[in-house]
């Protein structure tokens, strides 16, 4: 127990220093570092229903994006801009305040997951995978278009002069000065998202050993066999969608105070599939594996861009930099497909191997027939 409780605090401290320390080699690794963590709460938001319940879902970019434009939309001028009416009552900018501008895009995130949920509810496998990946396309289509007659997204051009985010008068988009110390501001939302994640640890640990993360497991196994020891699969299922978004759409309320900006290139079917990525590489339903596979796969596109640039370099340019990266990350995923069919870190009963089957040995006195 003590030793769990010294690696507990190690890793603890080194996570609140690796950004310190980062930022002395520029603000790009810090950058890095923050991204990697916006996407592990979304990887722990997708375990929930491709881990947990086992409902494949290759849409989940879209409550992301119902998060963003969310957060996007009611923290910057754009409406106010566009709607006289509504200027009227918000002269200085409609600039709602986090308190309530996240909790909504969570809760957005939560409907759309059921209304995705209610309609496919007896599809399993790929046909749900189908299903879902359409659900995503078209809200990507749908913030790409919603300009005309009334521009509500901005099209393709994407929304800007976004606010950042700011609790209780402190402001993540300033740099802080603590005794001598410079954090900036790309290392406060690191410290942000990195509570985010605790926070969201703890809540899916919880889910998992409670009597909804069982029900989840149970239809993940063997869907007739929970429905018939009395679990209710719709609303078990409808639960892990709704679970799930809520994950996502604060995740996207993050995304978009952390960038400034949003467009409907951030949410193509690329990053669904990269996220889905995360999950299966790093070991459905196991959180630490979560964690891993989403800050590797969220990290090594980053890092290989300094690999790429030397060997396009050495081929004299005749190679593409960043379809080089791209063969290198499908590399690196085939292998550790081929090396870990379960995962980097599956869980404990999934890292089994099944038992050998023992042969029967029959007595001495036993007949041939009895054989």
């Amino acid at each position: 127990m003590k030793n769990k409780v010294v690696v507990f605090l190690l890793c603890a401290i080194a996570l609140l220093a690796l950004p310190l320390i980062a930022q002395l080699f520029g603000q790009g690794w810090v950058r890095i570092m923050a991204l990697a963590l916006l996407y592990v709460l979304l990887a722990l938001g997708l375990n929930i229903v491709v881990g947990y319940a086992g409902l494949l879902d290759l849409g989940y970019v879209a409550f992301y994006a119902v998060g963003a434009y969310m957060y996007a939309l009611l923290a910057s001028p754009h409406l106010t801009e566009n709607f006289p009416w509504l200027a009227e009552f918000f002269p200085g900018g409609l600039h709602t305040p986090v308190w309530a501008v996240v909790p909504l895009a969570a809760g957005l995130a939560a409907v759309a997951g059921v209304l995705l949920g209610a309609p496919v509810l007896k599809l399993r496998g790929d046909y749900l995978a189908i299903v879902t990946l359409g659900f995503g396309e078209i809200i990507r289509v749908f913030m790409n278009n919603l300009e005309q007659p009334i521009n509500i997204t901005n099209g393709p051009r994407g929304l800007d002069r976004i606010d950042p985010m700011n609790l209780f008068g402190f402001s993540f988009g300033k740099s802080l000065e603590i005794g001598g110390l410079h954090v900036s501001s790309v290392a406060l939302y690191y410290y942000l998202f990195l509570g985010l994640v605790v926070l969201s640890v703890v809540v899916c640990q919880h889910l998992e050993t409670s009597r909804i993360g069982r029900a989840w497991m149970a239809i993940r196994e063997d869907e007739i066999a929970a429905k018939a020891m009395g679990i209710n699969t719709r609303n078990m299922k409808l639960l892990a969608f709704g679970m799930g978004a809520t994950f996502g759409g604060v995740s996207g309320a993050m995304f978009a105070a952390f960038q400034g900006f949003v467009s409907p290139e951030s949410f193509s079917l690329q990053e669904s599939v990269m996220i889905v990525a995360m999950v299966v590489l790093g070991g459905m339903g196991h959180l630490p594996g979560v964690i891993l596979g989403a800050v590797m796969l969220s990290a090594l596109p980053e890092v290989l861009r300094y690999v790429a640039g030397p060997l396009q370099a050495m081929t004299g340019g005749r190679l593409d930099a960043s379809i080089l990266r791209q063969l290198l990350i499908a590399l690196a995923m085939i292998g550790i497909m081929l090396s870990r069919p379960r995962g980097l870190w599956p869980a404990r009963e999934h890292a089994k191997a099944a038992p050998a089957a023992v042969p029967s040995v029959a007595s001495p006195g036993t007949s041939p027939a009895a054989r």
